[in-house]
């Protein structure tokens, strides 16, 4: 069932760009006949890899430092009323624009390119991860507090699993966010990645193989999807746990 859409749209597409003649939209029988040619044939190694390599650095950035920083965050109702003034300033900057600022200061290395892709996807964790730790039931931090846990005891079963449902939200959030800025940060300044070479494509009117580029864009999407569902579903079982037995308990 969850083939079924893609491939309907699939079909759609192979039929009505079937007979198409224009130099913009290829027929997709063209497209799929380049794929194979554009991207195994040594770009997997030279363009696939390091824009993952980038993407999961950037992404694993912000997941450590979102949950850090919104744990302490959100802990503390003191600490939580002087930083959400700057969060919702942060926030509502575009981290696009964030490309040229950071290219004075880091170059345009792969550096550079961690950096935006962490600070783009950070905040959906951060904010995520501060309403997550608001919300634990006080009657759980009295019980911890009464039973004498230990800091990290306390951290790891309360806080953070409490707070896991928020954290893995807005961690699929930045997930979509980070590919849309490695792709973003590669166009900018680069000699390689996804990014680069689908508008080296464009600009030398190789209209197929741009082509290609966009769905296996769409390809990798997909992958890191099924990837982050596999690890959501092993992170979240108890809570899918609890949610059914609440729900056969209820009458």
């Amino acid at each position: 069932m969850a083939l079924g859409l893609p491939a309907v749209l699939v079909a759609v597409w192979w039929v009505t760009s079937e007979d198409s003649a224009s130099f913009y939209f290829p027929p997709l029988r063209e497209i799929l006949d380049t794929f194979g040619p554009t991207w195994f044939e040594g770009r997997i190694t030279d363009d696939v890899l390091p824009s993952l390599t980038r993407l999961l650095s950037g992404y694993a950035l912000a997941l450590l430092l979102g949950v850090v920083l919104g744990v302490l965050i959100g802990s503390s109702a003191n600490l939580r009323a002087y930083a959400e003034p700057v969060l919702e300033f942060f926030r509502a900057i575009p981290p696009p624009v964030m490309v040229p600022i950071l290219m004075l200061f880091l170059g345009i290395g792969t550096t550079m390119k961690v950096v935006v892709i962490g600070i783009g996807a950070l905040w959906p964790i951060l904010l995520n991860t501060v309403e997550g730790v608001r919300g634990i039931d006080p009657l759980l931090r009295d019980t911890s507090r009464s039973y004498g846990l230990r800091p990290w005891t306390h951290l790891r079963t309360v806080v953070l699993r409490g707070a896991s449902p928020q954290i893995v939200t807005g961690a699929r959030q930045a997930l979509s966010v980070a590919v849309i800025l490695m792709v973003i940060s590669e166009m900018f300044a680069a000699n390689n990645g996804l990014g680069f070479t689908i508008v080296q494509f464009q600009r030398s009117f190789a209209l197929p193989e741009m082509w290609t580029g966009i769905l296996l864009l769409g390809l990798v999407g997909v992958l890191l999807s099924l990837i982050f569902r596999a690890v959501e579903h092993f992170v979240l079982a108890w809570y899918r746990g609890q949610r059914q037995s609440q729900r056969g308990g209820t009458p």
